[in-house]
Order: structure tokens, then C-alpha cells, then sequence
């Protein structure tokens, strides 16, 4: 795996233990010991990820503003200083290019965090779309490494390690600060469903700051958790993963996210005109979140059938719950069908599909 790019805990990962896998062209930890234990450490006490993969785009000027809305369908023009937004980019036939979380740091100046397998199509994208604006689009990405501490016990182990007064910090708000001595964008923000805190930082000190978190967290249950556990987390909050519930062929109306495509923004977005017929008209596909009852995983790309036995969809995402013990996943299933009963094959054996509208288990953040 030479080359596969780096974070700057890949040596970190490698001595404790991290299966290391290429993940969207990075050498990343899947797991430590167990994806099923670490999934339930998140749930029970608290987790500790790398997610420095992920990109970081600086966008400042005085037509920032004017630039994201115009870039993405949710409405930047609510935030403040200190919050965060969540919004999808679309392309002007409403599919989805990636999601994204967008930050204002200050008046005209903003922080984007992309996904690690959308960097340069995401950056070449936004270049493209801010011609004829007054801003600067730069890629920031070798400037950060990013942990996610998740969990019910994220609070109190991080509190341990700051001065920031992070009972002030409500969910997608953000503030400056030292943890462990290490400056921080701390961001109440993650992707398990529960409560947490994303901490962008120098990549110089993100071997010291993973230590630190870990000499903290360790009295209250604190592990390591890779990306194993973190798609088997957010499959169980009904969270979307771009290149699965999102896609360039799934735009966000049919993804079920409409409430982040905001229609009457002063500004419209470039896929305003198509979201709008999409919104109208509805989706001529869906993406349906499923329970089996069964373990058997339901793997991605596997047809889904309606009650005539008729393809009507396929399967997106599958996983196992470690909390019901029981394969869940997600599927984009035409409009006619998306109410009446579904199943799958596997290996010889139909097993059926029972929608449930996510998420899956009671969750601490939403």
C-alpha cells in the first residue's frame, strides 16, 4: 500500500493493532480488535477516530456568501460565527456531487470539510463555479488532521483536557480552543448519532493529541474505533455516505433530505431549477432504509424485487446492527414500489426487506 496516501497517525494506527485498508485512496484503519466492540464502545462510553482524510477548503471574500449559495442547496446565509451547516452540493440536475459541513469562521470567511474521495473533484468543481466571483477557493486540506470523539462520554473526557466551555457548544456550533495544549476548531458535530465532538488541528500534533484523548478517556471506556464501526454507525443513524445514499445519480429530494434544499434562499442554488421539478413532482426513485430480521448481509449493488418478483431497485448500503443483531441497509427503489413489499436473494434464499424510517436505535444526537 506505498501508494496510498497517509495520515499522521498511520504509524500510530499500525502499532496498536489497526488493520490498515485503502479507503478512497488513503491507508486507513477499518478496525483495531472487533468493528462489533468498537461499535458498541460508541454507543456505551465513547470512540476515538481519525478521520484526517477528510478535506478541508477555505473559501473567503467579499462574494463568499454569494458563491455557497449559489454552490449548495441549503442556506448558508443562516449562519453565524460559531455555527455549522450541513447541505449537500448539487450539480444543476440536482444530483448530488458530495456533502459537505460548512463553517463560518468570520464575516466572508468560511471553512468547507469535503469528502476524502471528493477532494480534487470537489476543488477543480468549485473552481470552476466561482468565476465571475469575488472569492478565493484554497484547498486547506495538508493543513488539518481531524479526531472524532463520539459518544455519551465524550463530554467529560474532553472537558478534562480544555478550558473551552463545552456545555455552551449546542449540536453543528463550533468553537477556538486548546485540548491538551493542542489549538483546535472544536466542532460539536459527528456522523454516529451520538453526541460528540470533531477536533481539526496542525497534522504536527495530531500523534500527541490522539494520546492525550486516549490517557483521558481511558477511566471511562474510551477505545479506538476505525471505519468499520463508523459506517456500521451511521448506517444505524440513517445517515447517508456519498457513493451510496447520495450519488450523482441520487439527488437529495430522492435521498430523502429535502429539508436541506431550501427553495426560497435569496440566492438559488444552480440546482435550484431542477430540485424544484424534483420537489413538485417527486422522485421517480427513492432511497428506503430496511431491517431483515435475519443476519445474512445484505450486500450493495444486490437487486432488489417488488411482491411480482420484478427488479425494482438495488440494494446501496448492508451491514450487520450490533444493537438489534440483525442486517440493516438501504435501498434506491422506484416510486411505485417503494411502499409495497420488497426482498432480496441471498445465496438462494429470499429474504424480505421491511422498511423502517431511520434511525435505527434511539440515538443521542440527531
Amino acid at each position: 500500500m506505498s501508494d496510498l496516501q497517509r495520515t499522521p497517525l498511520r504509524d500510530f494506527h499500525a502499532a496498536r493493532g489497526g488493520r490498515l485498508v485503502d479507503f478512497a485512496g488513503w491507508e486507513m484503519p477499518v478496525q483495531y480488535r472487533s468493528i462489533l466492540e468498537e461499535h458498541k464502545a460508541v454507543r456505551r462510553a465513547a470512540g476515538l477516530f481519525d478521520v484526517s482524510h477528510m478535506g478541508e477548503v477555505e473559501v473567503k471574500g467579499p462574494q463568499a456568501l454569494d458563491f455557497l449559495e449559489n454552490l449548495v442547496t441549503n442556506e448558508v446565509a443562516r449562519l453565524i460565527p460559531g455555527k455549522v451547516l450541513y447541505t449537500p452540493m448539487c450539480a444543476a440536475d440536482g444530483g448530488t456531487l458530495d456533502d459537505l459541513l460548512i463553517y463560518l469562521r468570520a464575516p466572508g470567511e468560511y471553512l468547507l470539510c469535503v469528502n476524502a474521495g471528493n477532494i480534487a473533484a470537489d476543488l477543480a468543481w468549485m473552481a470552476r463555479q466561482a468565476e465571475g466571483f469575488a472569492v478565493t477557493v484554497t484547498d486547506r486540506s495538508a493543513d488539518y488532521a481531524l479526531l472524532a470523539i463520539q459518544g455519551p462520554a465524550s463530554v467529560a473526557i474532553l472537558q478534562s483536557l480544555t478550558g473551552a466551555k463545552l456545555g455552551m457548544l449546542a449540536n453543528y456550533t463550533f468553537c477556538e480552543g486548546t485540548v491538551a495544549g493542542v489549538s483546535c476548531l472544536i466542532s460539536r458535530t459527528g456522523y454516529t448519532g451520538e453526541d460528540g465532538f470533531e477536533l481539526y488541528h496542525a497534522p504536527a500534533d495530531a500523534v500527541g493529541l490522539a494520546e492525550a484523548l486516549l490517557a483521558a478517556g481511558a477511566p471511562h471506556g474510551l477505545e479506538l474505533a476505525g471505519l468499520g464501526a463508523r459506517d456500521s454507525l451511521r448506517l444505524e443513524a440513517g445517515f447517508p455516505l456519498h457513493g451510496h445514499e447520495l450519488s450523482p445519480a441520487i439527488s437529495p429530494v430522492a435521498a430523502g433530505l429535502g429539508w436541506t434544499v431550501k427553495l426560497g434562499k435569496a440566492r438559488p442554488s444552480l440546482a435550484h431549477a431542477a430540485l424544484t421539478r424534483e420537489m413538485a413532482e417527486g422522485a421517480a426513485r427513492r432511497v428506503v432504509f430496511f431491517r431483515t430480521g435475519d443476519r445474512r448481509i445484505v450486500r450493495a449493488d444486490a437487486p432488489v424485487r417488488g411482491a411480482d418478483g420484478a427488479i425494482v431497485g438495488r440494494v446501496l448500503s448492508g451491514t450487520l446492527s450490533p444493537l438489534l443483531n440483525e442486517a440493516i441497509g438501504s435501498a434506491l427503489i422506484d416510486r411505485a414500489a417503494a411502499g409495497g413489499p420488497l426482498s432480496v436473494d441471498i445465496r438462494g434464499v429470499e429474504i424480505g426487506l421491511l422498511s423502517v424510517r431511520p434511525p435505527f436505535v434511539p440515538l443521542r444526537r440527531g
